[in-house]
């Protein structure tokens, strides 16, 4: 089991790792989409349909942009808690994905869009929630190591 004593440098667990690759990549991805091209990204993410940006209109271009800065903090957290196995730099990084991720997933999951079908708008906000469920379980893993 991986430790943090005195809060030296150590390697993650394997499904922290996984873990913390899930939550950077696709918001890194996807926030550096928004933030270079905010039209294409409102119109189009995540690249197949359905499309869910879109399915919330109308577009505004400062907050797509706004939006895909969210993302990529988000996503830059998770890769420096990736890089950086410090306890403390884990549980900052979690609790900074913590707060876009989970108001992220609350707003869908409470807000259904008109424009996806009732299991696209299910999945869409189950997803939404696992990702809150993967933050919260990297935390609680981190926060564990003394």
């Amino acid at each position: 089991m991986t430790t943090f004593p005195n809060n030296a440098p150590t390697a993650h667990p394997v499904w922290v790792r996984v873990a913390l690759v899930v939550l950077a990549v696709p918001n890194l991805v996807a926030g550096l989409w928004a933030v270079v091209a905010p039209r294409s990204w409102f119109d189009t993410f995540p690249g197949w349909a359905p499309h869910l940006v879109a399915a919330h209109p109308p577009f505004n271009d400062h907050l797509a942009t706004d939006a895909g800065a969210g993302l990529l903090a988000a996503g830059v957290l998770a890769a420096v808690a990736l890089v950086i196995p410090r306890r403390e730099v884990v549980l900052t990084a979690m609790l900074g994905v913590g707060a876009f991720v989970l108001p992220h997933a609350v707003f869908h999951v409470l807000n259904p869009a008109g424009a996806l079908s009732s299991f696209d708008d299910a999945l869409n906000s189950g997803s939404l929630v696992a990702v809150v469920v993967l933050t919260a379980a990297v935390a609680t893993h981190a926060w564990r190591q003394r």
